[in-house]
């Protein structure tokens, strides 16, 4: 070894001296941790199967870009030595051309069952799913199977399960529990281990959501993929739905705060892209408040004879967008979890309805608890009608609050039946709604009661 060999040697031990104690997880919290430069170094430093298993795990941040940055060389073997579901993902995190550069470089087997992968619409089962499964003939013994799964194991990404194939039709046939397969005897036939009931399998584009009732619903560790001839394509892996589960609720709660959904962990969304994700709804809903303004403008005569009316605006805007929000919350997360179908809405309009009367009708008492204790109390004067006064709050409330829990949970029906994501019915979107209508309905109702005395 020359001088300048053993100089890079020792480079590369020191790069990879802070991870030699640590395990997997610990390992990429601490690249998480370095800047782009020198967590690339180090990546480039360590042993090919101890990086492998880094770039392996979700939880590591920047992974296409620490791919891009790597020697091609480096970037392909790492891409052929992984899990092809996770490669997958990250060659779809690279620039086009850097794709296009780094594919060729891929072992021909791998790069074609990655090509393939990719032409799977993302949040589909066919874009989560793995190719590195275990499957047998169905005319092999329980000692076969067990002989193979030794042979292969080291390829394979797990091995929750066997799936059996017909010999003649390669047509997935019945699945085998690790745990059923070791009780058998060996020199019984694979079908008399297997489970009694027919494989469940999901369509490749079936929605990941449908993909995790059916995991939960049948309390799989894994599912296989199979297309219209059932020849079993790959398998969707509990931990693979789960990380995709967590990215999507993520997404949908960054919507629901009344923002684009953020693709990248907080700390690494440059200045210039936070405005433009967090900027444009923020404008959407600044003029939607504008209606507000106008809303006021319409009733400014009445502001003008009787200003205790305004004393009450803020109560009632944010106790019917609260009311909104409550119910948008509740629809968003039964709606995601399959609680309810699109044919539900009028069943949850029947609901809602009577809900949001009584829950009026409470802060309505409130309020008019409040406007009493006030009066008499001798803390504010609200003026010689002042019951009158107390009376149009609570009626107000009652009317608010009941189109805020209708209107919030038709939302994200209307939303869905027009192919939007539930979730961009967001709290500040429901409110902003209700804000507008709700004075509607409070000077409406102030002008019904108040008529000749105070308006």
């Amino acid at each position: 070894m020359n001088q300048k060999q053993m100089l890079r040697a020792h480079a590369d031990a020191a790069l990879a001296a802070p991870l030699a104690g640590c395990n997997t997880a610990d390992a990429v919290e601490f690249l998480n941790t370095l800047s782009l430069e020198r967590a690339v170094d180090t990546l480039a430093a360590l042993p090919l199967p101890r990086a492998v298993k880094l770039l392996e795990a979700p939880e590591l941040h920047r992974a296409g870009r620490l791919v891009s940055r790597l020697p091609g060389v480096r970037a392909a073997a790492l891409l052929g030595l992984m899990a092809d579901d996770r490669a997958t993902d990250i060659v779809l995190e690279l620039e086009p051309a850097e794709r296009e550069q780094l594919l060729p470089l891929i072992g021909v087997q791998a790069r074609q069952v990655i090509q393939t992968l990719l032409n799977y619409a993302p949040d589909t089962a066919g874009a989560l799913m793995t190719t590195e499964f275990v499957s047998v003939p169905a005319d092999w013994t329980v000692a076969q199977t067990l002989q193979h799964i030794r042979d292969v194991e080291r390829t394979r990404e797990t091995v929750y399960a066997i799936y059996v194939l017909d010999p003649a039709s390669g047509q997935l046939q019945q699945v085998v529990t690790l745990r059923r397969l070791i009780t058998g005897r060996a020199d019984a036939s694979i079908l008399t281990v297997a489970q009694a009931n027919a494989p469940v399998t999901v369509d490749p584009l079936m929605d990941q959501e449908e993909v995790a009732q059916l995991i939960r619903r049948h309390d799989l560790l894994a599912i296989p993929v199979v297309d219209a001839q059932r020849q079993l394509l790959g398998i969707v892996t509990v931990d693979d739905v789960l990380d995709a589960l967590i990215e999507e609720s993520t997404e949908d709660a960054h919507k629901f705060g009344g923002m684009e959904a953020l693709e990248k962990p907080y700390m690494q969304i440059g200045f210039l892209e936070m405005l433009r994700k967090r900027g444009g709804w923020l404008s959407v809903l600044f003029l939607g408040e504008m209606l507000t303004a106008s809303a006021m403008q319409h009733y400014e005569d009445e502001l003008a004879r009787a200003v205790v009316l305004t004393l009450f605006i803020p109560l009632i805007m944010s106790s019917g967008g609260n009311s909104g929000s409550q119910a948008t919350s509740l629809l968003i997360r039964s709606l995601a979890l399959r609680e309810l179908r699109l044919r539900d809405w009028w069943r949850v309009a029947l609901r809602e309805v009577p809900t949001g009367m009584v829950l009026g009708a409470i802060l309505g008492t409130l309020a008019m608890i409040r406007i009493v204790i006030w009066q008499l109390g001798g803390l504010h004067d609200y003026g010689e009608h002042w019951l009158l006064l107390a009376t149009t709050v609570a009626a107000a409330l009652v009317g608010i609050v009941t189109f805020g829990s209708l209107s919030g949970s038709m939302l994200p029906f209307a939303l869905k039946r027009l192919g939007f994501d539930p979730a961009s019915a967001s709290a500040p979107f429901v409110a902003t709604l209700v804000d507008v209508t709700g004075l509607v309905i409070y000077f409406s109702i102030a002008a019904a009661i108040l008529h000749g005395t105070l308006l």
